[in-house]
């Protein structure tokens, strides 16, 4: 007896083509790795924070804008460095664009005086942010 012969026609129309689903699989991946990469790059830049010896941790999961001040009085928004002038208009611009009450986190160093750190105060107040949460260690976390 012989086996019935199946041609090219038949036997593609019971096969799913895996090679769609694994390019979205990979951009996926791909995007994820990016996402991840921005997120950590501006909490990474080297600033030794201050400790607190009192306060509370900030248990709200929703996002905040990150300014860092560095030793040398430098300003960034996120990871990218920015004059304390354009600070002002570049948080309302933000503001604007949530729509919703902007929330800032503000890293500061240790060593900066509060000279480099009160620009960035005065461009919150002006850009009518109300939460600003200050980064600092922990006691436990610095030893």
């Amino acid at each position: 007896m012989r086996a019935p012969v199946r041609d090219a026609r038949s036997r593609a129309a019971g096969e799913l083509n895996m090679t769609p689903m694994i390019d979205v699989v990979f951009l996926l991946i791909i995007f994820f790795l990016v996402s991840s990469h921005l997120a950590r790059r501006e909490s990474r830049l080297a600033l030794d924070l201050p400790t607190a010896a009192t306060g509370q941790a900030d248990d709200d999961p929703s996002p905040r804008l990150t300014i860092n001040v560095a030793a040398d009085g430098a300003l960034s928004l996120g990871a990218e460095a920015i004059d304390p002038t354009q600070l002002t208009e570049r948080l309302r611009a933000q503001s604007e664009a949530e729509g919703d009450a902007l929330r800032v986190r503000l890293r500061s160093d240790r060593a900066a005086p509060y000279s480099a750190v009160e620009p960035a105060l005065a461009a919150c107040a002006e850009a009518g942010v109300e939460d600003i949460a200050l980064a600092v260690y922990g006691k436990e976390a610095r030893r």
